[in-house]
């Protein structure tokens, strides 16, 4: 039937395209995990990972998986600069203000990208060949398993990594208490530093995958941030699996609303999402209450 059709295709794209969020939505997790600031800047990342990619393997003519792994590096060298250079040298300033820098940040990435890559809209070649794959009467791109896919690794790695590996316990441990983990010897530091790194990432990864679905184009990255900040809101910031499943139901709630209402209105359903979520329940789904603290700014 057709409606049946209609509905795996909407539940498809969805999928698809809240896997990125939830993407976004881990980088701004991990951040807040180890500094308990937003990084407003998470959504360039994934802008910038998109358009790296796009100089290797379009300009440069590398191919596809290593100009994933170029664009992953080069942006990860922004992350290290922008930790070592700016937020390191703001460290005793107040978590508002550390905020503000990231928007500043932002606009600053935004403007080079715009400078670096002009204000076309760029795609890549699929990762896999050959057409839609159909599945009762709804075409999947075989892109969107990589997108899924990567999704899904970067969250169990993560949730591993944060809550068994020595690493990831210290730099939750620079969140509670900074102080006290320098005195048992955590480099403080060097954990903010990991951070953004890690942020940076999985941010360019989203990008990357991403960019042969959707185009990139250098003004995309304030709106990828807002749904990514959406997801880790409604989730719980802090909780990986939390970001996960709601970037999940934000795509879907997209999809639907841009195949049953109009896709005029789908760009809104994030910020719907995000003020019910800080109105009702702002610690998020699998929050543990610290996410309320921004209800009371």
């Amino acid at each position: 039937m057709a409606w049946a059709t209609d509905l795996l295709q909407y539940i498809i794209s969805g999928l698809t395209v809240g896997a990125i969020y939830a993407l976004v939505a881990i980088g701004y997790n991990i951040i807040y995990n180890v500094t308990e600031i937003i990084n407003f800047a998470q959504g360039e990342f994934v802008v910038l990972g998109g358009l790296f990619a796009v100089f290797f393997a379009g300009t440069l003519h590398f191919p596809i998986a290593v100009a994933f792994f170029a664009a992953i590096l080069c942006t990860v060298c922004i992350g290290f600069a922008m930790e070592r250079f700016v937020i390191r040298r703001a460290r005793q300033a107040s978590v508002l203000s550390l905020i503000i820098i990231t928007i500043a940040l932002s606009i600053l990435l935004k403007g080079s990208a715009m400078l670096g890559w002009g204000k076309d809209p760029y795609a890549l070649p699929s990762f896999s060949s050959g057409g839609p794959i159909m599945v009762a009467g709804a075409a999947i791109q075989p892109q969107a398993f990589w997108v899924i896919g990567v999704s899904a690794v970067v969250v169990i790695c993560l949730t591993f990594f944060f809550h068994r590996s020595t690493y990831g316990k210290a730099m939750l441990a620079c969140a509670d208490n900074p102080n006290a983990a320098r005195m048992v010897g955590i480099p403080v530091r060097q954990m903010v530093l990991l951070a953004f790194v890690l942020s940076a990432a999985i941010g360019a990864a989203a990008g990357v995958i991403i960019t042969p679905i959707s185009l990139m184009e250098y003004e995309r990255g304030a709106l990828l941030g807002l749904k990514g900040f959406g997801a880790a809101i409604l989730g719980g910031l802090g909780q990986f699996l939390g970001a996960l499943v709601a970037g999940l139901l934000l795509g879907l709630a997209e999809s639907f609303c841009a195949g049953y209402l109009s896709s005029g209105y789908k760009d809104a359903v994030a910020l719907v999402l995000l003020l019910m979520a800080l109105f009702f329940k702002p610690e998020g789904l699998f929050g543990s209450g610290e996410a309320a603290r921004l209800k009371r700014f």
